[in-house]
């Protein structure tokens, strides 16, 4: 196969409005969203089609506009639920500038990021009442209207903006004209070493990814699909667009430890997830498996269906239906992205027929640069670029491992007000992400490890982090690990950190006293090392059940660990 194959054909869009308003004449009666409504005595579920979303994108809009807010700047915070997907679509479909904040912001960096966007507007959620009232009254904050998604005393609610729209002028907000190439979306990275910077979005970069991800990936308008990733992530908010134009029903998760239970109870087909997530559901099937004595059984009957599925018969999904039921009973595809996926648990949940797809991509990419497919898996790798998107690798070493960068219409403006900081990245047309990798003979590309990260010796090899830390991930006892270079006279010995799971360490190593656990875990390594060149061995091993430093996006703060470390050596 060749990057230049493709699948599937959808028209393409000039901006979200186009796209959204095909999808709602295409696709009227379908379930657009479903929500749980509890109270002491009963959970109720209310169901809003494609057409009604459109009437309440249309009264918010014009509501929005009733208010001043035309051609404005407005911040959105909270969780993911209908309010957040409803105020992000009506802020775009009148070409008004969205700016999705983290709802894991402190006080003060909500603060900076109003100040720095320039937001005219915010909508919140109840809890962030405080900061939000609070910030309204400082001369330096330039917010001018608050909205609220829940009744609160003090500030206008959602509700009354999209009862204000019904009765206002709803024709200056429909023909309002879509400036595809300016931005509209502005959105704060979460950088593990830096301060975050406003990434500059179009709506054509969205509309461009969402078809590029829909040439070559199957989303059915009798899908499920239970919003589990944030949606001021852009992999969240583009996911949510792509199942928007695809007739998609989608619901909410409860919080993380409901996410199996939501499975069964929304009967979700599509998740889209983070790897640690979807390893973690697969430790449980396994876990399940083994209590049952069914191991070997399940070992057997998958190397039966592999050999089936080879001559064209596929039974995966009824030899395995009692493990696809624990999952809910129709979960058929599970996209995975944000970070690498162990191989052995996409080829697991592939083995049993839940089609698992692998993807890559950036903030500053809209977000998705390659993908698995319907058709061409390569376990360990992320893909084929997109159909509009071009990787090269430059700067290549001995092994064909270099920098990867892209090109094409997905690719961000630039960083806001930040000249010095796009021109280190944009250059000559292309987009330099900073990660490092190769691409194989068939064009499949696999991602080595961020360029940041990279641990040179003094002998002038490399060492990529990620790469050791999936191998130390699949030790069962291991939460999360990282893996540095921890400064030795002028040189560093490649070293491990390891969070273990405290209650795994009681099951499985009953009786043993920390120093001969700590033995036991430092053989595991050692094992490791014998899989590895000499100068990729790990020499030190910090064992704890604290949880690392980490940005909003649950991603390890390397270079605050490592500071950490050497501080406490010292």
């Amino acid at each position: 196969m060749k990057s230049t194959e493709y699948f599937y054909d959808y028209p393409k869009f000039n901006n979200l409005k186009e796209l959204i308003h095909a999808s709602i004449q295409k696709y009227p009666e379908n379930i657009a969203f479903i929500l749980k409504q509890k109270n002491e005595k009963e959970v109720k579920y209310k169901n809003i089609t494609y057409q009604d979303f459109g009437e309440q994108v249309k009264a918010l809009g014009t509501g929005l506009f009733e208010l001043g807010m035309k051609d404005k700047r407005i911040a959105i915070i909270g969780k993911n639920r209908y309010e957040w997907a409803l105020s992000y679509v009506s802020i775009l479909l009148g070409d008004m500038t969205a700016i999705p904040l983290d709802k894991g912001l402190t006080d003060i960096e909500i603060r900076n990021s109003l100040i720095q966007s320039k937001a005219d507007c915010i909508i919140f959620e109840e809890k962030y009442w405080d900061i939000v009232n609070q910030l309204k009254e400082e001369d330096e904050v330039p917010l001018k209207q608050l909205i609220c998604m829940d009744k609160i005393e003090g500030a206008m609610t959602l509700e009354e903006v999209i009862s204000l729209g019904q009765k206002g002028n709803v024709q200056a907000y429909e023909n309002t004209e879509i400036a595809s190439d300016e931005m509209r979306i502005l959105l704060f990275t979460s950088g593990t070493t830096s301060s975050s910077k406003g990434v500059m979005l179009t709506q054509r970069n969205i509309v461009e990814n969402i078809y590029s991800m829909k040439c070559v990936e199957t989303f059915l308008p009798t899908d499920v699909n239970l919003a589990f990733l944030p949606y001021h992530h852009t992999f969240g908010s583009t996911g949510q667009l792509v199942m928007l134009s695809s007739g998609v029903a989608t619901a909410f998760p409860d919080g993380l430890r409901y996410i199996s239970e939501n499975f069964h109870e929304y009967k979700v087909s599509v998740f889209v997830g983070v790897p640690l997530l979807i390893e973690a559901i697969y430790g449980k099937i396994e876990k399940a498996i083994e209590k049952q004595g069914k191991t070997k059984l399940i070992s057997r009957a998958k190397k039966v269906s592999n050999f089936l599925l080879k001559l064209g018969i596929d039974v995966r999904r009824k030899l395995f239906k009692p493990i696809i039921d624990q999952l809910g009973g129709h979960m058929r595809l599970i996209v995975s992205g944000a970070a690498g996926l162990d191989k052995t648990v996409a080829q697991g949940l592939n083995e049993l027929g839940i089609r698992v797809i692998q993807g890559y991509g950036l903030t500053e990419t809209a977000p998705v640069i390659s993908a698995e497919n319907d058709k061409y898996i390569k376990y360990g790798s992320v893909g084929f670029p997109m159909k509009n998107v071009t990787v090269d690798i430059v700067d290549k070493d001995e092994n064909g491992i270099g920098e990867l960068r892209v090109k094409g219409p997905n690719v961000m403006l630039g960083y806001y007000e930040n000249e010095e900081a796009t021109a280190e990245v944009l250059k000559d047309g292309w987009f330099y992400t900073g990660d490092l990798g190769y691409m194989d003979e068939e064009g499949f590309i696999f991602i080595t490890g961020r360029k940041k990260n990279v641990i040179v010796l003094k002998n002038g090899k490399k060492v990529f982090p990620e790469e050791l830390e999936e191998l130390v991930n699949r030790i069962e006892v291991v939460k999360e690990c990282m893996v540095f270079g921890l400064p030795k006279d002028d040189d560093v010995d490649v070293s491990v950190k390891i969070q273990y799971d405290e209650e795994i360490r009681r099951e499985k190593y009953v009786g043993q006293s920390d120093e001969e656990f700590e033995k036991t875990v430092w053989n595991e390594i050692k094992e490791i090392n014998k899989e590895m060149p000499k100068y990729k061995y790990m020499k030190h091993m910090i064992l704890t059940t604290e949880d690392f430093i980490k940005t909003t996006t649950a991603k390890i703060k390397r270079f605050e660990e490592i500071k950490k470390i050497i501080n406490k050596n010292d």
